[in-house]
């Protein structure tokens, strides 16, 4: 039977695409509604989970990435990019150690990268960073 299911689902993409979007027009406000209040109501529930997920390295990574993303930076392979961004111990320009805190200070490792076209272009220090604007 699952397999009858997932053959259906393949060979009508479209059809069951249409309906759900027929589905979702005309019942959109009543869903809308539901999705608000469950929201309101896990509102705690999914703080808690967040703030634990954050201090792990997997949502750190996440959080990291989507960060980049968010600001324009390109890239072929973010999880290569967070590899070298993690594993680089000096800045590329000055050869300045480079600190991780919840501050930014002059030695805060930074992803320096080209504004116009978001091609990424060094690990710096954020004061080389500031200074290469």
């Amino acid at each position: 039977m699952k397999e009858y299911d997932k053959q259906y689902r393949e060979k009508n993409r479209e059809k069951i695409a249409k309906k759900k979007k027929q589905y979702y027009q005309k019942n959109k406000d009543i869903l809308q509604e539901k999705n608000k209040e469950y929201r309101e109501k896990n509102k705690e529930k999914k703080k808690e989970y967040m703030k634990k997920y954050c201090q792990t390295e997997k949502g750190k990574k996440s959080y990291r990435i989507t960060q980049w993303k968010s600001r324009g930076i390109v890239h072929h392979n973010f999880d290569e990019l967070y590899e070298k961004f993690i594993n680089t111990g000096y800045c590329e320009l000055c050869n300045v150690k480079l600190t991780e805190d919840k501050r930014t200070t002059p030695t805060t490792r930074v992803l320096d990268h080209c504004h116009e076209t978001g091609e990424f272009r060094n690990v710096l220090c954020n004061s080389c960073n500031v200074k290469r604007k």
